[in-house]
Order: structure tokens, then C-alpha cells, then sequence
């Protein structure tokens, strides 16, 4: 008999397996990179501080937000935006012109949200046009 439930039991673990791998898997963490083409001082402290208390606000409390400061340096932010492609985050926060630019050749399939750029539709960004079933981008201009 202890031989039968030992069967019995290893036979319903065997079977049970695949379906406790799958229960409660831990919430994959999203990942943002900024890049901000401005240096980092207390400015950009501050609104980095703001972002994040920003997206807590909307309730994105489990992720991660990393940052990359060019302070004016077109190679430093070309060099950035390259690894920030190649690092595969979930969502691409560029601020200022150029900033957005060097992500922009660095690849054209990640999703790319852009702060204090002027004439996005100029810059190729965004269309003037509203076309149906394409991708929209809606921006405010101050």
C-alpha cells in the first residue's frame, strides 16, 4: 500500500508541476530610460524627482528608471541613445532636440516619449496630418 500512494503521489506532483511554474509569476519591471540632453545639476534633479512622483501619481510604482545626462554633447548623446537601444527598455524618454534626434537614428520600432522639443512635425516626428489606423503622436506646443 505505502508503495501504490507513493506512485500515486509522485504520479500528481509529475502532473502538477507545469501548473505551479506558471502560478504567480513576479510581474516582469518595466524599464525607462531619460535621456536628457542638459547636464545634471539640480535642475534635472528636480525633474527627475518630478517624473518619478509623476508616474507613482498614475500608480507605476513597480518599474525602473535609468537616466543619461549629455550635457550639450552631441556624441555623448549619440553615444546614449545607441546603448539605450541596444538595452531594450519598454519606453524611451528623450528631452530637448537633439536628444530626441539621436534616438530617433538610432532606431525607428521603440516607443519614444519627447519633452521640450520644438516642431516636432518639422523634425520629422510627428505628422501634421491625421491618418487613419497609423500610429498618432499628440503634442502640446507652449
Amino acid at each position: 500500500m505505502k508503495r501504490r500512494n507513493f506512485i500515486t503521489l509522485l504520479g500528481g506532483t509529475v502532473a502538477a508541476w507545469p501548473l505551479a511554474a506558471r502560478a504567480q509569476q513576479p510581474e516582469r519591471i518595466r524599464r525607462i530610460i531619460v535621456l536628457m540632453g542638459i547636464a545634471n545639476d539640480a535642475e534635472a534633479q528636480a525633474r527627475a524627482v518630478a517624473l518619478r512622483q509623476g508616474l507613482q501619481v498614475l500608480g507605476w510604482t513597480m518599474g525602473r528608471i535609468d537616466y543619461s545626462f549629455a550635457d550639450g554633447d552631441a556624441e555623448r548623446m549619440r553615444v546614449y541613445a545607441k546603448e539605450a537601444v541596444a538595452s531594450g527598455p519598454d519606453l524611451i524618454l528623450a528631452v530637448t532636440n537633439p536628444t530626441l534626434q539621436a534616438i530617433r537614428n538610432a532606431t525607428r520600432s521603440q516607443p519614444i516619449v519627447f519633452l521640450q522639443v520644438s516642431d516636432p512635425v518639422r523634425w520629422g516626428v510627428c505628422r501634421k496630418s491625421r491618418a487613419s489606423g497609423r500610429q498618432h503622436h499628440r503634442f502640446h506646443e507652449f
